[in-house]
């Protein structure tokens, strides 16, 4: 940041027009320093550089692997934000999540709603906004705090510490980071899912994921149901998407094809195919079929071919056709390489369990034609983590020929187990999973899709039992506000996590000494500043 620089050049502006007698050129430095972004494009361009620069740290060597957490508020983005930069200094490599699960259920004018893209596709992009709102503001709080220091050191002589400070500003990190934003299934055809992701990118999303479900039938990836298209359908979306990045001037816009195939054993659409070989006619040869044998008894029925003979595939009474069992690793294979030959940045494979090698089996065999394929991965919350990683410790115990007597498989989720050999071995597996699953299975992106929503209701729950039990008022400042103090959480002074201060200083800029200000001597958010 060119604080110095910009100060000048404003200096020199004032000057010119008499007029403006009453405006300051640091002032007006100071809050163009802390309105860095002007627009969502700038975001989505700054952040866009952010992820290819980290995806080729990432196949220069897998340990530089990315994270986020889905957030479904502003408030909850900045405070993790805050929470990150206070505890590791930094904000490289992690990012924020918008979950599409998570807009349906909290933030639908309609109400709580199933994944099911039921909810205002305009809530999408409104969400995207606010989280960028509220990380500039962090930014704004931050370095007007930073400017508040600058004062008192120049106000008590402190040449050294104003310098110091000086450099702080200049060398300042942004609270802004990349997101990947959830557009499901493009709430439509090719052309709704381009009129949305304008729409996303305009409010700053540099990345968008979007998954190969069918628009009116689309489920939670972690729920039965599911219906996928045939490739070229996706393709088009994929290609919408790239279309809206480009208009824009985002030419570093990333995008994550999601295929839900591993679990999605129907489709709504038989592909059409133009030759043996093409992708319809691979789309086509996983379908269930039964050969015909008597065309008399056809009524209404379709016909494929398949290797010279007619084939029936196999239609339920919702019009909707089924694939044959075990093929949806195959499918995830296919739906892979045809996403990234088409324009796809990175892949995202819905999987039903968190298995390392389930997961790797899939991508080794998608970098047999891509070899820098890479993958966002959601560590979902619809898994049972404990269980299925002592499940796995078990079975890898019993294949060793290990003493599991001691041990009931069907109960695994007992805190009976929790400090035994093989539950510790298991939340050691969990620990390092992110880390693993980067270097064996191409990940380079780990998000959890809805922690604080189970975060909101697991303290809201733990405030709720103490408060109105017998602990009374000690439930609150025993339970959350002495440990925002000692844990130094910014919000515990909330007036300020508000913009007081920020308004304070606004008011002195535009009125001076008349200015009424809030942040004086009776503010009892001064009894948080021990």
């Amino acid at each position: 940041m060119a604080y110095k620089t910009d100060y000048r050049k404003i200096e020199y502006l004032i000057s010119a027009n008499a007029s403006w007698s009453g405006v300051t050129a640091e002032a007006v430095s100071r809050m163009r320093l802390q309105n860095r972004f002007k627009t969502g494009l700038d975001i989505a361009r700054y952040t866009a550089d952010i992820m290819r620069r980290d995806m080729a740290a990432y196949d220069a060597d897998p340990a530089n692997y990315t994270q986020s957490l889905g957030c479904w508020h502003g408030f909850i983005a900045q405070q993790k934000m805050i929470s990150i930069k206070k505890h590791f200094g930094t904000t490289k490599g992690r990012y924020l999540y918008l979950s599409g699960w998570m807009v349906a259920a909290l933030r639908s004018e309609f109400g709580p709603l199933p994944d099911q893209s039921m909810h205002e596709k305009t809530s999408v992009p409104a969400l995207i906004e606010e989280l960028y709102t509220f990380l500039r503001q962090a930014d704004a709080r931050e370095l007007g705090m930073l400017f508040r220091d600058i004062d008192a050191a120049r106000e008590a002589g402190d040449i050294a510490r104003e310098r110091q400070l000086q450099q702080a500003i200049e060398n300042y990190q942004t609270h802004v980071v990349p997101v990947i934003a959830d557009i499901d299934a493009g709430f439509g055809n090719a052309e709704a899912t381009y009129l949305l992701a304008k729409k996303m990118i305009e409010a700053g999303a540099c990345a968008l994921q979007i998954e190969n479900q069918v628009s009116d039938e689309k489920q939670c990836g972690h729920q039965d149901g599911k219906v996928t298209v045939p490739h070229e359908d996706f393709i088009a979306k994929i290609r919408a998407c790239r279309y809206a990045f480009l208009e824009l001037g985002i030419d570093n816009g990333i995008i994550v094809a999601r295929t839900d195939s591993l679990g999605a054993g129907l489709t709504k659409q038989i592909a059409v195919s133009a030759s043996a070989g093409d992708i319809g006619d691979l789309y086509n040869s996983y379908l269930d079929c039964e050969e015909v044998a008597d065309i008399s008894s056809l009524n209404g029925d379709v016909i494929i071919n398949r290797g010279g003979k007619l084939m029936r595939p196999k239609r339920l009474p919702s019009n909707l056709y089924q694939f044959r069992e075990g093929t949806g690793a195959d499918r995830c294979v296919l739906d892979c390489i045809t996403s990234l030959q088409n324009g796809a940045d990175l892949l995202w494979i819905e999987t039903e369990k968190p298995h390392i090698e389930q997961i790797a089996g899939m991508v080794d065999r998608v970098r047999e034609v891509i070899p820098n394929a890479k993958l966002v991965y959601n560590n979902s919350p619809s898994f049972n983590w404990t269980l299925n990683f002592r499940q796995q410790v078990f079975d890898a115990w019993v294949k060793e020929g290990k003493d599991v007597s001691a041990y009931d498989r069907a109960r695994l989720m007992s805190v009976d187990y929790d400090t035994t050999p093989l539950g510790q071995e298991a939340d050691e597996r969990i620990r390092t999973f992110q880390r693993d699953a980067a270097q064996r299975a191409g990940i380079f992106h780990h998000l959890i899709t809805l922690p604080t929503y189970h975060t909101a209701a697991l303290s809201t729950d733990n405030l709720a039992k103490e408060y109105f039990g017998d602990a009374g008022m000690l439930g609150y400042v025993k339970g959350v506000q002495r440990k925002e103090i000692r844990e130094s959480i910014a919000c515990v002074k909330h007036q300020n996590m508000a913009g007081s201060d920020l308004g304070d200083d606004h008011k002195e800029y535009f009125a001076g000494e008349a200015a009424l200000k809030a942040g004086g001597s009776h503010n009892t958010m001064n009894q948080f500043a021990a």
